[in-house]
């Protein structure tokens, strides 16, 4: 059976994806951006009422995954911190200027996570060759690649997802990306190992006083009344179609 694992923001989240039968979570910060690093407060909440694993991003900011010196740095603390935490993997991608795996920096990367498993993330669909980054990231030794085939979404990447499959017995393939309750039949019939899934959906503020003219946000026409959640509903329907479902013939 697939592996499940749900992207959570937050400790709310995180704990509605364990409840509906999640097997692993991503923990971030920041949905408008793609995903960013918790917050210490939102880790140590998490590590402390979660059971199931939990698998922090590492993730300066938006944007590229090419990273000034102050931002590895940076990154760098933040494994250190979340190692001493106890979590047991960790989500990261770094590339170079020309779209390649920075191999030096992803080097520090796993000597700084002194054995926790890494998750190397969407990143890998923006390398510039994505066999090649398969082979270097085998010898680096990172436990999956988080990937949609280097599509805009995962189904439309199945045949590089096929491909990577067929070619890595390590690291595991994790399809995301657009991966969901209608398409997940798709992936199972690839064989896929583990799928990545927001499951989300938005969920109205509870506020009923709602400050007209003012906002917070940079985006003039964003709903800050509306927040992303996790609808466990569909958490427990995507467990169920992997429990039960067999490949195509």
């Amino acid at each position: 059976m697939a592996l499940l694992e749900i992207c959570c923001y937050g400790i709310d989240c995180a704990l509605t994806a364990e409840r509906a039968g999640a097997d692993r979570i991503e923990l971030c910060a920041a949905p408008k951006e793609g995903g960013l690093t918790p917050s210490a407060g939102v880790l140590r909440k998490v590590k402390q009422l979660v059971t199931i694993p939990v698998h922090p991003i590492i993730r300066p900011r938006g944007g590229d995954f090419c990273y000034s010196e102050g931002e590895f740095a940076t990154m760098l603390e933040d494994i250190g911190f979340i190692r001493e935490l106890g979590f047991p993997g960790l989500v990261i991608g770094l590339l170079d200027e020309e779209g390649h795996v920075d191999l030096a920096r992803m080097r520090q990367v796993m000597d700084a996570c002194n054995g926790m498993a890494v998750t190397f993330h969407r990143a890998f669909d923006m390398c510039h060759n994505p066999v090649l980054a398969l082979n270097q990231l085998t010898d680096l030794g990172v436990a999956r690649i988080l990937t949609s085939g280097q599509q805009q979404n995962a189904e439309a990447g199945l045949s590089l997802l096929r491909e990577l499959k067929r070619q890595s017995r390590a690291p595991i393939i994790m399809a995301g990306a657009g991966v969901r309750l209608s398409n997940l039949q798709k992936f199972v019939d690839q064989e896929v190992d583990e799928v990545h899934s927001s499951a989300g959906q938005s969920v109205a503020s509870a506020m009923r006083y709602r400050k007209a003219g003012v906002s917070m946000s940079a985006d003039a026409e964003a709903d800050e009344f509306n927040r992303y959640c996790v609808d466990g509903d569909v958490v427990a329907a995507m467990k169920a179609v992997l429990a039960t479902a067999k490949p195509a013939a």
